[in-house]
């Protein structure tokens, strides 16, 4: 595997390794706030870097590279409210989609299209990841501070009834 590229593979499952623990904390903190729709639509996501994570580590693993198991760096999970932990998520996300771009981008300087094409599959999660928080940001925004607006939110968060045209589990909205 080219030396570069095993690099900045390794460098995402740490990335990768750190969006788990982040939203992890985040459902943290929203389960002790009483948001638990939304506590538990963290959880969920917190899996679901994890498997990103796992599946960059397979991918490593299958074409004879060395996988590095990186420390995760302590996340802040200290949040003022809904509002500012929403903002946090659209700018990790966002901050996650500019990495998959480099790496991609990577893949071709190199010309591994093997890895290239591996990637496609995260180009696509991100694309979905982002704008899924961009919604869910938008609705804290619409609901404010409307308390009865926010436990309706919460049930959808929880109910996964937020979604966006990108989702892939959702063909109503395509």
């Amino acid at each position: 595997m080219n030396a570069k590229i095993l690099k900045a593979l390794n460098a995402q499952i740490q990335r990768e390794g750190f969006s788990s623990q982040l939203y992890l904390a985040m459902a943290s903190w929203a389960d002790v706030n009483g948001l638990e729709g939304t506590a538990s639509f963290l959880y969920k996501q917190s899996d679901e870097e994890r498997m990103h994570m796992l599946k960059l580590v397979h991918f490593i693993n299958e074409r004879d590279g060395k996988v590095v198991i990186p420390a995760i760096d302590k996340v802040d999970g200290d949040y003022k409210n809904i509002l500012d932990l929403c903002e946090k998520l659209l700018k990790h996300e966002r901050t996650l989609t500019e990495d998959i771009a480099q790496l991609v981008h990577l893949c071709l300087e190199e010309k591994d299209y093997t890895t290239h094409n591996f990637m496609q599959w995260y180009v696509n999660e991100q694309l979905e990841e982002e704008a899924q928080a961009r919604t869910i940001l938008d609705k804290v925004k619409l609901v404010g501070t409307d308390k009865g607006g926010l436990y309706l939110l919460d049930n959808d968060l929880g109910a996964g009834k937020i979604s966006t045209r990108y989702s892939t589990d959702n063909s109503a909205n395509a």
